[in-house]
């Protein structure tokens, strides 16, 4: 099956049973695909004695650490179709993540995220306020997961503006002036967890105490990027969602999970706070002791799988994040598929979300 044909599908249409046969198929193809074009992950099949022609489910493919990224050059192309160079997030002195990408990676990488997407915030565009600074994006060819999320996020966006300006403070006479334009009209709203928090909200409040209010009651927000400083001050994500409504309105907020190794098959939370995993990509939870499947409501290490990496080798790959499975196929929400939730970063895991290395470093 092509891409083209998987992208075409609902994303959270198909059975447990048809989304494992085509996730296998698919997978199957990638990792035959890399072990022939990337030396490096050919040596590490070969290591293991895998014999990819005598796989049952993609469930037993080989997984990569998401570190391994940090440490090596894991590339299926040639340097000269090489279009654009992400990173991970990292603090100062961290190693990042080096994912390479050619033209047709990151077009499916864009289609599926609309694909995604859409269904959550509906097919149109709309005027979008981002909560971040626009020098985040200024070198395109080598950006940062951060620079990644809101290029990512912008094409969903139709006249867009920067809520914060270089220095993080608020743009308050340019937000007014946007909200008024726009006013009675749906705003999409991208940010990171922590950035939001700490520029946007707190600022909202104090104008909100001298008599300033900004209406973003018809807002649709979505922010990602880790949870971890939040939750050491004590603010959870009930308390997030329930503050951003007290200050000026704003009711749909939807969490995300998602990585830069694997960039499009992004975990979009629903209406019930459960994230949920796309046809395009799944999670697999992990025994920690012999990496066993766990079964629903057991704690484990994540695993996270996708349809789209042709020009490197992310196509399976273990996360160090902690994980519970919630269910599959029976979400209130009515979307099928696996839905989770994650509980944190594995003890002496690095941090690496975007919302968290930003935290760290402003801390």
């Amino acid at each position: 099956m092509t891409y083209e044909e998987i992208v075409s599908i609902s994303p959270y249409s198909l059975s447990k049973a048809e989304k494992e046969k085509l996730l296998t198929e698919r997978l199957v193809e990638l990792t035959k695909l890399h072990q022939e074009n990337c030396a490096e992950y050919a040596n590490i099949l070969e290591s293991l004695d895998f014999d990819v022609d005598k796989v049952q489910s993609y469930k037993d493919l080989p997984f990569l650490p998401v570190r391994m990224f940090k440490e090596l050059e894991l590339k299926s192309i040639p340097k000269e179709e090489v279009i654009k160079t992400m990173t991970s997030s990292g603090t100062t002195g961290q190693a990042v993540s080096k994912i390479y990408l050619d033209k047709n990676t990151s077009s499916n990488q864009q289609k599926t995220m609309v694909k995604i997407v859409s269904e959550f915030t509906g097919s149109g565009r709309m005027p979008m306020i981002i909560i971040d600074c626009p020098s985040v994006i200024k070198n395109r060819a080598m950006f940062s997961a951060r620079g990644a999320g809101i290029l990512g996020f912008s094409i969903f966006g139709s006249k867009k503006i920067y809520a914060l300006d270089d220095d993080m403070k608020l743009n308050i006479e340019e937000l007014k002036a946007f909200l008024e334009k726009y006013q009675g009209q749906r705003i999409f709203l991208f940010g990171f967890t922590f950035m939001i928090w700490q520029h946007f909200y707190k600022e909202l409040v104090r104008l909100k105490e001298e008599g300033i209010v900004f209406d973003l009651s018809q807002g649709v927000l979505i922010h990602g990027g880790g949870w971890k400083k939040l939750v050491s001050e004590a603010v959870s994500e009930e308390d997030f969602h329930q503050r951003l409504k007290d200050v000026c309105g704003l009711e749909s907020i939807h969490d995300y999970y998602g990585m830069v190794e694997q960039t499009g098959c992004i975990y979009m939370e629903c209406e019930c706070s459960h994230l949920h995993a796309s046809i395009f990509s799944d999670v697999i939870i992990r025994n920690p002791k012999d990496f066993s499947e766990c079964g629903i409501g057991e704690t484990g290490i994540i695993q996270v799988v996708s349809t789209i990496p042709e020009s490197y080798p992310g196509h399976s790959l273990l996360t160090e994040d902690e994980g519970v499975l919630l269910g599959e196929d029976d979400c209130p929400c009515g979307r099928m598929g696996k839905y989770f939730k994650i509980n944190g970063r594995l003890k002496n895991a690095e941090i690496r979300g975007c919302s968290d290395t930003y935290a760290d470093k402003f801390k």
